[in-house]
């Protein structure tokens, strides 16, 4: 427990770390990868889903290259850099 101001914060570790192994949560990272992967252009492609996280136990997501001209294309202009803040919102 900590003290925040004048009130106490008490987590749930448990319950946070349900939350974050939970499939609702783990179809918002595929969305989210997806939405980049669009956003970056052709020839970028979602990648996973894998066990990450401290006990793999959060899935985890990413967006690659899967072509020349996507390499090419992250490399001069940055598409998949810029892609990210496409999931910000």
């Amino acid at each position: 427990m900590q003290k925040v101001g004048s009130f106490r914060l008490e987590l749930d570790h448990d319950g946070i770390a349900q939350l974050l192994q939970s499939s609702e949560v783990a179809a918002e990272c595929e969305a989210a990868a997806g939405r980049i992967a669009a956003a970056a252009g052709d020839g970028f492609e979602v990648s996973g889903p894998w066990r990450a996280g401290f006990g793999g136990g959060r899935a985890a997501y990413s967006v690659r290259t899967a072509t020349q001209a996507a390499r090419e294309a992250e490399a001069t202009e940055k598409a998949l850099t810029v892609a990210v803040q496409s999931c910000r919102s």
